[in-house]
């Protein structure tokens, strides 16, 4: 039977093309591509808009609702203060900053903390996970309309090196993916209430740091769910499971999606043919030279990206991940690409942005800013700006108003 991808854009996923949002981890469809503007390429100090101070630490990207940037950030000592913020897109400053008190534990390993999962949005609230495992719906003026302390529910739920799964918003369903050493879990959750819609208990034990991919154009639509053992495909409001593959994946950095193909981090690259999505999935290609290491693959320009640990750009073609070019970027990297266009950001652990022209024979660091501090958190982007945090601060970059 083959799985059928609707050729117009489905109501149950509108929200997630407002021109300029960027609603979720990696944007719309989590592939890090803006939608119709690219920032600038030719990047200097002159294009830092503003720079805002932040509390706490955070790895969590901003997300943004038309001129309105939300971020999560964790206080105190044990980080046990969660902390929510909106700053003013346009302007930088911020509007409002809610603190809440953790419910679950706050152990992370020192590189990550307790607010590293992305908020995602669905237009009209909301929705902030931590590594504590509470989860919070606010509406976007900062009012609170439910939490939820998962940890409450399923004490088992734990992971001592730290959470980082972002929640993702799939026709009409929360889905959270709480998958750890002990208790491992998927959630829908009703985004009206926080209740559960459906719970799947036979999640693969171990730590999961990759977040659910939403595939909304499927029919119905599903959401993919990357593990160490494969991906599985459900069925985004009723958990029901249509179709896996078993081959094992990747637990860092996650899945990307490109029209009927999944690129899945698992013996290097795994092209996987979601158009028959019942029972396995099955394979088109895998290329073993192709292994991201912390950052998630990326299809641009009719080609797949990735980094790997030794901070090599690879390009390769998208029917059998044949190598095209390399290019060596200055690394490490913990936070994933964002583009558009011909034109990737990369943003190493020390702060440096690095534009990638990839478009040519050959890729080309076209421009570089240092912005001096470490950033381990994705990027996004709006209105052909950049929005950039560290623990300490949150960067506008974009086009110099003319005088």
């Amino acid at each position: 039977m083959r799985t059928r991808f609707c050729g117009v854009l489905a109501l149950s996923f509108v929200w997630m093309l407002q021109a300029e949002d960027w609603r979720q981890f990696r944007g719309t469809f989590a592939s890090g591509l803006a939608v119709e503007s690219l920032p600038p390429t030719q990047l200097s100090e002159n294009h830092i808009q503003w720079k805002a101070s932040l509390p706490g630490r955070g790895l969590s990207s901003p997300i943004i609702v038309g001129d309105r940037l939300f971020l999560s950030a964790a206080e105190g000592a044990d980080q046990s203060k969660l902390v929510v913020m909106c700053f003013h897109a346009v302007s930088g400053e911020r509007l409002w900053k809610k603190t809440f008190l953790a419910t679950g534990r706050t152990m992370c390993h020192e590189k990550t903390c307790v607010a590293a999962p992305t908020p995602v949005s669905d237009g009209e609230s909301l929705y902030i996970l931590f590594s504590s495992n509470d989860l919070i719906c606010l509406d976007l003026k900062g009012h609170l309309r439910w939490l939820r302390g998962i940890t409450v529910d399923y004490p088992n739920v734990s992971n001592s090196l730290g959470m980082a799964s972002s929640p993702v918003w799939v026709d009409g369903v929360l889905v959270v993916q709480v998958e750890n050493d002990s208790q491992s879990m998927a959630l829908g959750v009703d985004p009206r209430t926080g209740k559960n819609l459906w719970k799947l208990d036979d999640r693969p034990k171990g730590a999961n740091w990759t977040s659910p991919i939403p595939l909304p154009q499927m029919d119905p639509p599903c959401v993919a769910l990357q593990s160490s053992k494969g991906v599985d495909l459900v069925e985004a409001r009723s958990g029901h499971l249509r179709a896996s593959y078993k081959e094992g994946a990747s637990t860092i950095p996650s899945s990307v999606l490109f029209g009927s193909t999944l690129l899945t981090p698992s013996h290097g690259l795994t092209a996987l043919d979601l158009s028959q999505a019942e029972g396995d999935l099955p394979i088109l290609w895998r290329a073993k030279s192709f292994s991201p290491a912390t950052a998630s693959p990326m299809v641009m320009d009719n080609a797949v990206f990735v980094v790997n640990n030794a901070g090599v750009l690879t390009r390769g073609s998208l029917d059998g991940g044949k190598r095209q070019w390399q290019v060596r970027l200055k690394g490490p990297f913990s936070a994933s690409a964002v583009g558009f266009g011909h034109h990737q950001f990369w943003v190493n652990e020390s702060g440096l942005v690095q534009v990638v022209d990839v478009s040519g024979e050959e890729g080309e660091i076209v421009s570089q800013l240092d912005l001096q501090e470490t950033v381990l958190a994705t990027p996004s982007i709006s209105n052909g700006s950049l929005y950039l945090r560290s623990d300490q601060s949150l960067w506008k970059l974009g086009t110099p108003p003319i005088l």
